[in-house]
């Protein structure tokens, strides 16, 4: 008999595990489709929305990597270390978690990466040398602790790494795939040019959006008809 109520409280045990992680995911996949929408309607920088944490001995903010800082959900701008989010490769759109301690210090941590693309690209300088990669006939500009980093210079080949579905203007570098003495500079991207005339003045190489390989919709219906049968299995037992 104590055996029998073991496994009824094992079985039970793992049933509320499993509700759990359903939940879980049915949480992620509607904050998915929620940001999807706001940045399909052209609010790009979008976040969840949560109220600041605050304890005696620090304050958590949530918000937004733009490229440099993170926008965060009370609006204020936060200076993002640039070896940080080189190193951690972000990437526009990705949600950023800020605990500021009370002696003053940051300490940033993801907590909500966006969906990447990686291509291939080739490093450039303008006319300012502010560098920036050349991918897929888009200039992408990348911070200098990446460029530090890597040791990379112009005419190096690297893979990029960008959001999939966010009109970025922003990049990160994923790894060196060849190192070229010489500098190659695309004849589309002029060395009298800034990076900023280059975004400005020549409309087909400014930051555009991928065009997803599938609906969004159809990404999330395998998930939503899996957590709909799990559902139901569960409530008939």
């Amino acid at each position: 008999m104590d055996e029998q109520i073991i496994q009824d409280d094992n079985k039970n045990a793992q049933k509320i595990q499993a509700l759990r992680d359903m939940i879980a995911s049915a949480e992620t996949t509607l904050q998915g489709a929620k940001s999807m929408l706001l940045q399909l309607e052209g609010k790009k920088k979008v976040g969840r929305k949560r109220k600041l944490e605050e304890t005696d001995d620090h304050k958590i903010i949530e918000g937004t990597f733009d490229g440099q800082i993170m926008i965060g959900t009370d609006g204020k701008q936060y200076p993002v270390p640039a070896n940080y989010a080189s190193k951690s490769k972000l990437v526009e759109g990705d949600m950023l978690k800020l605990s500021i301690t009370s002696d003053g210090s940051f300490i940033y941590k993801q907590i909500g990466p966006v969906i990447r693309k990686m291509s291939i690209g080739t490093i450039n300088q303008d006319a300012d040398e502010n560098y920036f990669v050349a991918s897929e006939g888009k200039a992408y500009r990348v911070l200098l602790a990446s460029i530090t980093y890597f040791k990379v210079e112009p005419g190096d080949e690297v893979t990029l790494v960008t959001p999939r579905d966010i009109d970025s203007e922003w990049g990160a570098i994923e790894n060196v795939l060849q190192k070229s003495g010489e500098r190659k500079v695309p004849e589309k991207f002029s060395e009298t040019k800034t990076i900023d005339d280059i975004f400005n003045e020549k409309p087909n190489y400014k930051k555009t959006i991928p065009p997803a390989e599938h609906s969004v919709v159809d990404e999330w219906m395998p998930d939503l008809e899996e957590l709909k049968k799990e559902l139901e299995d569960n409530t008939n037992e």
